[in-house]
C-alpha cells in the first residue's frame, strides 16, 4: 500500500497542502506537466532537453544548486529552451535530518546558484510539513511548494525501464504532475519511460506543459 502511496497519494494527504501543485483543477484539458529533479547533470540533462524538443514538449526542472553551481552552462540551456525551474534546495537535502534554519538556508543557497529565476520549490524526498510549506511561500518568495500526482519511481534500481512506464501508464489522467528524474542513478530507466510517455500520452493527444501562473487558475 505505501508504495501505491508514492507512486500516487491519496488525497487526504493533499488536502493537508491545500495551497500547494499536485495536479491541474482543470480535468478536461488533455495535458499532462513532466517534472524533472535533481539534475542538471552532463550525463542526462541534454539528451532530456533534446528529447523534449523533439516531442515539442515542455517541461520543469527541479534542480539542486550544487549541480546548478557546477553545470551552470546546462542550466542556463534549461531556461534558454522555455522550460521552467525550480529550486530543490542546494544539496538534496532531506528537511527532517536538517532542521529548519538549516534548511532554509540551503534553499537560499540554491536561489542564489539559480539566479533568483525559481519561484516554484520541490522538497527532496517530498519531505515537508504543512507549517514548512507555509514557511516557504509566505516568507521564502516561492509562489507555490509542488508535490506530484504520479511518481514512477525511475529512481528505484529494482525496478525495469517497463515497469516505470507502466507506473505512468495506470497512473496518468489530465493534469497529472509527473516526477522524473535527470540523474546518474535513474540511468536508462528514465530515458525509457520519458520516450514512452511522450510516444502515450502525444497519441492519446496530450499536450505537455510547464509549470506556470495558467496551471493554478483554477485551484
Amino acid at each position: 500500500m505505501w508504495r501505491d502511496w508514492v507512486v500516487q497519494p491519496p488525497q487526504f494527504v493533499r488536502w493537508l497542502f491545500p495551497h500547494s501543485f499536485w495536479r491541474s483543477a482543470d480535468h478536461k484539458r488533455k495535458r499532462v506537466f513532466i517534472t524533472f529533479d535533481d539534475g542538471p547533470v552532463p550525463e542526462q540533462t541534454p539528451w532530456v532537453l533534446d528529447t523534449l524538443d523533439h516531442y515539442g514538449a515542455k517541461a520543469t526542472f527541479f534542480c539542486v544548486g550544487d549541480n546548478v553551481r557546477k553545470h551552470h552552462d546546462i542550466f542556463e540551456e534549461i531556461v534558454r529552451r522555455g522550460h521552467a525551474v525550480g529550486n530543490h534546495t542546494f544539496n538534496h537535502l532531506p528537511l527532517f535530518k536538517a532542521g529548519w534554519r538549516t534548511y532554509a538556508a540551503n534553499v537560499e543557497l540554491c536561489d542564489a546558484a539559480e539566479g533568483g529565476k525559481a519561484r516554484l520549490f520541490r522538497a527532496p524526498h517530498g519531505h515537508m510539513t504543512p507549517w514548512h510549506a507555509w514557511r516557504l511561500t509566505r516568507s521564502g518568495g516561492f509562489d507555490r511548494i509542488v508535490f506530484w500526482d504520479v511518481m514512477p519511481k525511475d529512481y528505484d534500481n529494482r525496478l525495469s525501464g517497463e515497469k516505470v512506464l507502466e507506473n505512468v501508464r495506470r497512473h496518468v489522467r489530465p493534469g497529472s504532475v509527473i516526477v522524473f528524474h535527470d540523474s546518474i542513478k535513474a540511468g536508462e530507466r528514465m530515458r525509457h519511460a520519458l520516450v514512452g510517455t511522450l510516444e502515450m500520452l502525444k497519441d492519446e493527444g496530450y499536450s505537455f506543459e510547464s509549470i506556470g501562473d495558467e496551471a493554478f487558475r483554477l485551484r
